[in-house]
């Protein structure tokens, strides 16, 4: 068990009183339990004919929220947190509800109550009554904490998910972020071969096709040989400013020569809003990572330009534990939407190949607040950009 699940902290473990107040709070609500398990399954049966969609958008809640308060309580019985590992929600209510009939956990709060409302129920209804009668109190002293951790050790095991099962979780979702950044390389090199074509192949081409055209009028024009050769000299020109952007939207040559922290304090030089920034990371990073918080600091320091009608931003990077943490804020107009085309999703994408994630809070009125976390390692101290 001690794999599957943290360890307990003993000296953070309820003590009997405290313990005892919960399996009274077991007792108190076992009516509650016994009647939202019924509701919902028989809204669940009734999905037939509709009205049961109806129930179980009021009762799934409702079963979660009943649900949450046992983990909760199984935690501080234990001296160890119970995490509540449900699916995010996408949000709207018919989709919310499909996602919560999918997942997992929906089907093991179910079965949860069902050991709450039998064996759970004895269990606690036990420890109370020892505690109440005069001649169990001595029983009741030794034998609550016991019985309780026992029982909380089962809400645990049935409300969460253990070490097996976070495995598949953690596989499943970096299959699926390899896929997207598959996916994502692959549109980058097409963006990149269509910039190639586009921009310097055909100036390098027009340039090739003048000073052809040069080369036979030296003899009998040279005045024109001479403007064919400043023509290509300006078209040469523009190719190489072309071919600089693309390397630069490959790899910017500032995070090259001055790393991210010097990088970042660049894209904020140019944004016209205020950037305050609190860099605290060693000067080298490794290169795919320092890359993947590069395009991310910029993409989040563009929507702000874009659409916040900020007055004040603010970047942060700090590198501890072997995590590389960030958060790019504004106190604009918030309302951000990552589901509606605003570069987020690329990002997360590319945060997701390092097994990073990425979190976006933006309420209407703001302010907007992009987080992410990206493990990697460093190899050289820490610098303040200057």
């Amino acid at each position: 068990m001690s794999n599957r699940f943290p360890e307990p902290d003993v000296d953070a473990r309820a003590g009997r009183l405290e313990t005892t107040g919960y399996a009274a709070l077991h007792v108190l609500l076992f009516v509650p339990v016994v009647v939202t398990f019924v509701l919902v399954v028989v809204s669940a049966v009734l999905v037939a004919v509709w009205v049961g969609i109806a129930l179980l958008l009021l009762f799934v809640p409702l079963m979660r929220a009943l649900v949450q308060a046992h983990r909760w309580m199984s935690g501080r019985i234990l001296g160890a947190p119970t995490t509540a590992p449900y699916a995010p929600l996408p949000g709207g209510l018919l989709a919310n509800l499909r996602t919560q009939a999918a997942d997992p956990m929906t089907w093991r709060d179910l079965l949860w109550m069902l050991w709450a409302m039998t064996f759970g129920f004895v269990v606690s209804l036990l420890s109370l009554v020892l505690f109440l009668g005069v001649v169990t109190l001595p029983i009741w002293w030794y034998g609550v904490g016991p019985l309780m951790r026992a029982r909380a050790s089962v809400d645990r095991a049935l409300l969460t998910v253990g070490r097996t099962e976070r495995l598949e979780q953690r596989v499943e979702a970096l299959t699926r972020s390899r896929a997207v950044v598959v996916d994502h390389s692959a549109a980058e090199l097409r963006r990149i071969e269509r910039d190639l074509h586009d921009g310097p192949q055909a100036r390098l081409a027009a340039v090739s096709l003048s000073l052809g055209l040069a080369d036979d009028l030296f003899d009998t024009d040279p005045e024109a040989a001479r403007r064919l050769l400043n023509d290509a000299r300006g078209t040469s020109s523009t190719a190489l400013g072309e071919l600089r952007d693309v390397v630069r939207g490959i790899h910017p040559p500032v995070l090259a020569d001055r790393g991210l922290a010097g990088a970042v304090a660049a894209l904020a030089i140019d944004m016209a809003v205020p950037v305050e920034l609190a860099l605290d990371v060693p000067d080298r990073l490794p290169a795919p990572v320092e890359s993947a918080v590069y395009f991310t600091v910029a993409e989040c320091l563009a929507n702000t330009a874009k659409h916040s009608a900020a007055d004040q931003s603010w970047v942060s990077l700090t590198h501890a534990d072997g995590v590389l943490r960030g958060e790019v804020g504004d106190d604009g107009r918030g309302g951000a939407d990552p589901r509606r085309g605003s570069g987020l999703p690329g990002i997360a994408a590319r945060l997701a190949a390092f097994d990073g994630t990425l979190t976006v809070s933006s309420p209407a009125g703001g302010p907007t607040v992009v987080s992410w976390e990206v493990p990697c390692a460093s190899s050289s101290p820490k610098t303040m950009p200057s």
